[in-house]
Formats: C-alpha cells, structure tokens, sequence
C-alpha cells in the first residue's frame, strides 16, 4: 500500500454512515478509520457547505450528494509531540509551553500534532473538555509561551489585541556572532510592517554566539528569524535562514513572556527565572 494517497468518495446509499463508506473503499478496518477520522484525516463536502470541512463522526450520516476526501500519509498520522504544558488556566484563555515540533496550524492530512488539537483531546479542566482556538502563532520549530482562547468571544478580543498591537511579545534567541548594541529592525517582510527591537543579553566567546532579547510590535511570518538574518545574526540552528554550523541545534528561539490587558484585567506570563 502506498505511503501516501488521496481518493475521494460518495456513499453507496443515502444515510450510509461515513466509517462504512470508507470502509467499503479502502482496505482499512473500521478501527484504523475511526482513529484517522479523530486524527483529521476526512473530510466531508455537502451540498450546504461546498468547501470540504473535517469530519471525526464515523456514525455520521450521510447524504447521496456527499462527498468524502480521505487523505492518507503514514509519516504524518503516526508523528507524535511533546506534550504541550499549561502555565496558566484563565478560564476564557489559558496560556501554554508549546514545544518544539508542535504545530498550530494542521494540515489536510492531519491535525493532530496541532497545540489546539492537543488541549482539546488530552487535557481536562477540573474534568471539563474545552474548545480551543489559536490566536497567535508559533513556527513549529519555535518553543514558548502561547495562548488559547476558550470561546469565540475571548478569541475575537485576543485576536484585536494582537492586531492593535496591545500585547508585549518577548523573545530569546541566541545568535551567531557578537551582538552588541541595542538596535530597532524594520525592513518591511511581504511589503507589510514589521518592527523587532533587539537587546544584547550575553556573549559567550567560546562559540561566538550571543543571547538576545526580541521584543517585537508586528507578527510577520518568520520575522524575528529574517530580520536577525538579515542584520548578519542568524540564529543557531536556523536552516531556513540561517548557516550551516559544525553543531547542528534545533532553533534556538524561545518566545519567554506576554503581557496583555483584556477586560480591564492586566496579565503577564513569563518562562524567565
């Protein structure tokens, strides 16, 4: 069997059940189907909505003019994360350690390896369940503090902090070279905005590497990562924008503290001693 396929299907009759469709397509038991179903690897396109959404129901219903879209990629429904760790629980947002390797945005093949994902298939809330919805993100290969709404409501008025620039996002890198005045980097990433204010924190002459502080005021894709790039500062273990180097270290780019005021209520997370 291939590694990776795609096919698509239609029940067989109307009020067919989507994990008997599949099934009756595939050579995989219904077991195997129901955990790629959990893991986000079906889709469903109905008349209603004509842009395919997930669909983790086996027992789901469906109608003649359904359509089902199974995407199967070995690698990716058998990845595993570190677990994401909960810093603090704020009822309509909580904040959380993303590691690295966890995603934040899936893909059509699966989603599972997503922090949101995570939170609402493994972790209880004093026994609960809860929605969870991105707001910000975090390239996978960047660890930090994150923060996840719980609601709708509590995503839009994140969403509006970070658009108007009322949260305070702090990171560590640690660079190559010697970095060693505080400067503002502000070369525009995708012809949009985009301001990084860089700290010297240590130099360490054995490698010739330096621990910076980033505050940034825009969150462009990438941009703490192109802007020390391009200011000759790559940072360690950058394969995208950076160097080779003798030692190859996953990125050393930590996102260590947030501070926002929603409600009228100051809060601040911090991964700093």
């Amino acid at each position: 069997m291939n590694d990776t396929f795609e096919q698509q299907f239609s029940p067989s009759f109307p009020q067919q059940t989507a994990v008997d469709c599949l099934a009756e397509n595939t050579s995989f038991s219904k077991q195997q189907l129901k955990q790629f179903m959990q893991k986000g690897a079906v889709w469903l396109q109905t008349i209603e909505q004509t842009k395919p959404t997930r669909i983790r129901r086996a027992k789901k219903l469906l109608a003649a003019s359904d359509i089902l879209f199974f995407y199967y990629n070995a690698f990716v429904l058998n990845s595993k994360i570190e677990s994401p760790r909960l810093i603090s629980d704020e009822i309509g947002f909580s904040v959380w350690y993303k590691p690295k390797g966890v995603l934040c945005q899936g893909s059509k093949w699966a989603d599972h390896t997503t922090i949101n994902r995570w939170i609402e298939t493994h972790y209880l809330f004093n026994g609960q369940h809860r929605n969870a919805i991105i707001v910000h993100r975090l390239d996978k290969a960047t660890d930090g503090l994150m923060l996840i709404a719980h609601n709708h409501t509590t995503a839009k008025k994140l969403t509006q902090a970070f658009e108007n620039r009322k949260l305070t996002k702090i990171y560590h890198a640690k660079v190559l070279g010697h970095f060693k005045d505080l400067i503002t980097l502000n070369s525009p990433i995708d012809d949009k905005t985009a301001i990084s204010h860089i700290t010297p924190i240590k130099y360490n002459p054995l490698n010739d590497t330096t621990l910076v502080s980033v505050q940034i005021e825009t969150g462009r894709k990438h941009q703490i990562r192109k802007h020390l790039s391009q200011a000759g500062f790559a940072i360690v273990g950058d394969r995208l924008y950076g160097k080779q180097t003798e030692y190859q270290e996953d990125l050393q780019l930590t996102a260590v503290y947030l501070k926002l005021n929603l409600d009228n209520n100051n809060y601040s997370f911090s991964l700093l001693d």
